[in-house]
């Protein structure tokens, strides 16, 4: 390879990094944008809640101090495990739940997208925090087991699934919170 060819790869490796430190510093801001077309399509994917469903309304305890350590990083690495929860919640039998397949579909995607450019930034900021991050991924596990176990012992049936998604509503609202402060 010649010497025009080298420059041309370091250009290109040094304007990738760039653009991905860039997105990094406005992941907030993308985070937010992200949450709330997640909320809508959260609402757009099923009907109003429905009302034989309010009396098997179940408390699943979001663990909220995951949410509030004092490092950003923190924050992003509890964020992109509720994300990757979320997005494994609603990749399984859906058959009963009887959304829109479309919003759905742009859920799944816009969750996923969200968690490979948290990954991305948050693989960049590797700390020496990481008792804090595995207290954190504990409780935020044990809280998704819940709501798994709700789904499987309900057998996914409709009303699992939408006290599932107003669930999935919550934390979304939590994480929106969240950013706003940081």
């Amino acid at each position: 390879m010649n010497a025009f060819g080298l420059i041309q790869i370091g250009l290109i490796l040094s304007s990738t990094t760039i653009i991905s430190s860039l997105q990094c510093n406005h992941l907030p801001l993308q985070q937010r944008k992200v949450i709330e077309n997640s909320l809508r399509l959260l609402d757009k994917m099923g009907k109003k809640f429905p009302q034989q469903c309010l009396r098997e309304k179940m408390s699943f305890r979001f663990p909220t101090q995951v949410l509030q350590p004092r490092q950003k990083e923190t924050v992003g690495v509890a964020i992109g495990e509720i994300f990757q929860h979320i997005f494994y919640i609603f990749s399984k039998n859906l058959t009963l739940a009887a959304w829109d397949g479309t919003a759905l579909d742009q859920f799944q995607n816009g969750l996923y997208l969200q968690i490979e450019q948290l990954e991305a930034c948050i693989i960049k900021k590797r700390t020496q925090h990481r008792s804090s991050k595995e207290v954190n991924r504990l409780k935020l596990k044990k809280y998704f087991q819940k709501i798994d176990c709700f789904l499987k012992d309900k057998q996914h049936d409709l009303c699992s699934w939408e006290i599932s998604r107003a669930e999935m509503r919550r934390c979304l609202q939590l994480i929106d919170k969240m950013t706003r402060k940081l």
